[in-house]
């Protein structure tokens, strides 16, 4: 495994991280904790520190009670545990926003009892926009939370990967990192993100660094998705979309992808060798799929 600084926090994480949205049940599978333990454990022993996750994976912060049920079998200074707010879980893979000072102080607390720890390395605005976003009251409240140990660094989770507004409002929030939907499918955030994060300093947390699973590499046109899948949704994935990304995939193997090397593992080094990226968080089914996500970095020049 190889480190990076995440940007003006310091922190020192793997450059492959765990994305966690898969716990909460919306990605075809029940996860059980022995299942969760299994993965997080796997990571560990291949290096990987970083865990990222929210509040609203899954009903009752259940993403994250996995993980705190793993957590407090483990050594919490071994990871860098990132988590969001903004949302509360709702049935059909919706969410109701709670966004006011007041709620969120609510979800951290929530959030830490549910995680079995005292503290949260980053705690992210998730992918909400301005109106919530444009609020003193709630970072002021969010300052005092870092002030008292409950937070170690704030961050933001872009909703849109061309926000430039909340990009460029990091450093006045006091944000030092932001998470962006990055990949070789989807490459907006370089027109302006990505710049912006340099020129501050910012952490990048490239998240769906696979796209949705289609940079794989296993997916086809007779493919379909769980009703238990948010990819099975009506208007995520039509058959038009699904072709065309399919017909990208295929081109992008024939001519990118170097003979012999996984496309999964590419595209996540693909990735990771952007100068403003720290670190790619995808998602993993089971320990083989941890296994396969950590073999990106050794794509990467030491």
């Amino acid at each position: 495994m190889k480190y990076r600084t995440l940007g003006k926090t310091g922190l020192n994480v793997s450059v492959v991280g765990v994305g966690t949205w898969q716990f909460g049940g919306e990605w075809g599978i029940d996860y059980t904790q022995e299942e969760v333990g299994s993965i997080l454990r796997r990571a560990k022993e291949l290096g990987i520190n970083l865990i990222d996750t929210a509040e609203c994976y899954g009903p009752d912060h259940l993403s994250e009670s996995l993980i705190g049920g793993y957590l407090k079998e483990d050594r919490r200074e071994d990871w860098i545990l990132a988590t969001k707010f903004g949302h509360l879980f709702t049935r059909n893979f919706a969410r109701d926003n709670r966004c006011s000072a007041e709620d969120v102080i609510k979800q951290l607390d929530e959030s830490l009892q549910a995680l079995k720890t005292d503290y949260v390395d980053i705690y992210q605005f998730h992918s909400l926009g301005n109106e919530w976003f444009d609020n003193d009251e709630l970072w002021t409240a969010l300052d005092k939370q870092v002030e008292a140990g409950k937070i170690r660094h704030l961050g933001i989770s872009i909703g849109s990967n061309a926000d430039i507004y909340q990009t460029s409002k990091a450093s006045d929030v006091r944000a030092g990192v932001i998470q962006v939907v990055y990949n070789r499918l989807d490459r907006t955030p370089e027109e302006k993100v990505l710049p912006s994060c340099q020129e501050q300093n910012l952490g990048v947390l490239a998240r769906v660094p696979l796209a949705s699973g289609f940079l794989s590499g296993k997916y086809d046109a007779s493919t379909t998705f769980p009703d238990n899948d948010h990819r099975s949704l009506e208007g995520r994935f039509p058959q038009e979309r699904r072709e065309k990304l399919l017909r990208e995939v295929e081109e992008i193997r024939r001519s990118e992808v170097p003979p012999g090397v996984p496309m999964a593992e590419w595209a996540l080094a693909w990735c990771l060798k952007h100068p403003a990226v720290t670190s790619v968080i995808p998602g993993c089914k089971n320990p083989a799929q941890v296994e396969s996500n950590a073999r990106a970095a050794d794509l990467l020049e030491a």
